[in-house]
Formats: C-alpha cells, sequence, structure tokens
C-alpha cells in the first residue's frame, strides 16, 4: 500500500487515501472525540471493499465496486494509523475501537472475521472494541454465524458493538434506501436476541435519520426488546448521494441539545436512546460515515457544508500488505 493522500486535523480526525496497485484506492480513518485525549478514545475506520455494490441513498462510497479488501490489506489500513502513532505495537487507549464503516458492507467480507480473531497477535491492545455496522444482506449466513461464534469466544462482558443499519421503519422505503436483498426486521430480531449474552452491551440499531423517513417507534416494539436492543439516531451526514435523492437530516447537526418528538416517543416504548451528533468540523474533513472524499473530488457542484478540507499529496509512504 502507498499512502498517497489525506485531509483532516490531528485533533479531530484524518482521512487517508491509500493506492494499493491495479488502480484500486481506499480511504480509511483515525478520529478523536474531542475533549477526549487519544489515551482515552481512539477510533479507527477501515474500508472492507473496494467501492461498495450496494448504493445507498445516503452514501457517496456506492456505485462501482472492485471486488474484496484482503486480510493483508485491512492490517495494511491498521498497521499504518498504529505503527505512526506507537511504532511498537502497543496501543494505550482506554477505549481503542475499530469500526469496519469506511467503504463497503463488511459482511461481503469473510476476512474481516480473519482481522477479529488475528488483532491480538499483531498489536497490543488492551482497550480494544470493535465495531461493526451491517445492513445484513441475504445471502450473508456464513459471515454471521462465524461472527457470533467469535464474538462470544473472544469478545464478550461489553466488548464488541454490534449495530444494525435501519435508517427507517417503513419497508417499502428501506427497500428504496438500501437497494439490495436484506434481512427483514424479525430476522435481525432473531439474530440479535441469540446474539445477545448477559453483560453485552445492547445491540444497537442506527437510524441516520433523514426528515423524508419515518421512524415509528410501535412498529420498532413489535420486533425488538428494548431490553436487548437500544437506538442510536445520528444526523443525516452531508453527502452527494444524499442531495441527489433530495435527503435532508432530521436532526440537526449543529444544535448539540435537542428536544425531538421521535426520542420522546421511544423513550416512552422503554427504548434507550442515543442521538449521536459528534464533531461537525468532520463533515468539513470529509470523515463521516456515508462520505467519501475521491466521490468529491469529481463532483463539479460542490458541497458547501462538507468536503472543504484541502487534500494533500504525500510523499511516496509504503506500507508492506503482509
Amino acid at each position: 500500500m502507498k499512502v498517497v493522500a489525506s485531509a483532516g486535523r490531528e485533533d479531530i480526525a484524518i482521512v487517508y487515501v491509500g493506492e494499493f496497485g491495479n488502480g484500486k484506492y481506499l480511504e480509511f480513518v483515525e478520529a478523536l472525540s474531542p475533549p477526549k485525549p487519544r489515551e482515552i478514545k481512539w477510533v479507527l475506520l477501515l474500508s472492507t471493499l473496494y467501492g461498495c455494490p450496494v448504493g445507498c441513498q445516503m452514501c457517496d462510497a456506492g456505485g462501482y465496486y472492485q471486488g474484496v479488501v484482503s486480510k493483508d490489506d485491512l492490517f495494511a489500513q491498521i498497521d499504518y494509523m498504529v505503527y505512526k502513532r506507537y511504532p511498537d505495537g502497543t496501543i494505550p487507549s482506554q477505549q481503542f475501537k475499530i469500526q469496519f464503516a469506511r467503504m463497503g458492507e463488511p459482511s461481503f467480507n469473510l476476512a474481516v472475521l480473519d482481522i477479529l480473531e488475528g488483532l491480538h497477535q499483531r498489536y497490543r491492545v488492551p482497550g480494544f472494541m470493535p465495531s461493526l455496522s451491517t445492513i445484513a444482506p441475504l445471502g450473508t449466513d456464513s459471515f454471521f454465524d462465524r461472527l457470533m461464534e467469535i464474538k462470544q469466544r473472544m469478545y464478550g462482558g461489553g466488548r464488541f458493538q454490534m449495530q444494525f443499519s435501519i435508517h427507517t421503519t417503513d419497508q417499502d422505503l428501506r427497500k428504496e434506501i438500501i437497494p439490495v436483498r436484506k434481512w427483514d426486521f424479525a430476522r435481525i430480531a432473531d439474530y440479535g436476541e441469540k446474539f445477545y449474552q448477559d453483560g453485552d452491551r445492547k445491540i444497537t440499531l442506527n437510524f441516520a435519520l433523514a426528515a423524508e423517513l419515518p421512524l415509528d417507534p410501535t412498529i420498532l416494539k413489535q420486533y425488538f426488546d428494548p431490553d436487548l436492543f437500544l437506538i442510536k439516531i445520528t444526523p443525516l451526514n452531508p453527502t452527494y448521494s444524499a442531495r441527489e435523492n433530495g435527503l435532508t437530516s432530521y436532526i440537526d447537526p449543529f444544535q448539540n441539545e435537542g428536544s425531538y418528538k421521535v426520542v420522546k416517543d421511544l423513550h416512552a416504548e422503554g427504548y434507550q436512546v442515543i442521538v449521536s451528533i459528534g464533531e461537525v468540523e468532520e463533515n468539513y474533513i470529509g470523515s463521516n460515515c456515508g462520505q467519501y472524499v475521491r466521490r468529491h473530488l469529481e463532483e463539479a457542484e460542490i458541497l458547501p457544508e462538507g468536503y472543504t478540507y484541502p487534500l494533500l499529496e504525500h510523499d511516496e509512504v509504503s506500507i508492506a500488505s503482509n
């Protein structure tokens, strides 16, 4: 891998662009959670596919697909970010989170599971917590069966964050915004009930909530037990895809404290709710979920609310992918 460019800030987030040969590029991210220093929390976001075949209506990383990322190339992304900070491979962060959430649906790539099993042999990571966010496509049973076995064997006791991307409770609209065949709510709920064990974190149902997409707590309650599932609502990040598809954010990212009716309604049904806004500056960096810097470089009409940081070219920096 050769890191060819980056954008961002050391105190918030940096997006890296890596070249992997044969015209293939990946983006990966390291981020903080201000005001927490890196020693308290450090987050890496990896790409698991070269592009993404799904094409979610709010995501800029879809629209082309060049295959899965190998185990070696997954590790190359981690190696670059880890060894530039911690050359001996010892990561002192109290919470060191890896999210398989930059480019690609992770369940399409079995090598993700190899990373979960092999990370502790490669680095010293006492605070490691993986985070996997998925739309749960049909045809990925072998991935999810093995994931459950790995979690129960290696990451029990609250050391794994499992997220299902839901985005709306309207099943017809969900088919439109996530245009592939996927598990329905009943199957997600069934898997979650088997996945969850005493001491685990609740399983997250994630809504990058658009104003145009309904979230009905009574529908959720028909399937998802509030004792096992929590609801996370995030702003719809500024992307070209969201603009093209007429989607606007229900959550105001500039308003950390807000009174939202849907949150009150979810509480009334017994759900724990997290309204996760984060740093608005990450929208300008282009490091938030759904954003993709290379898509920005191809656009003629720019987004004023996102991707405003310059992409800085790097001198040649190579990382062996093995």
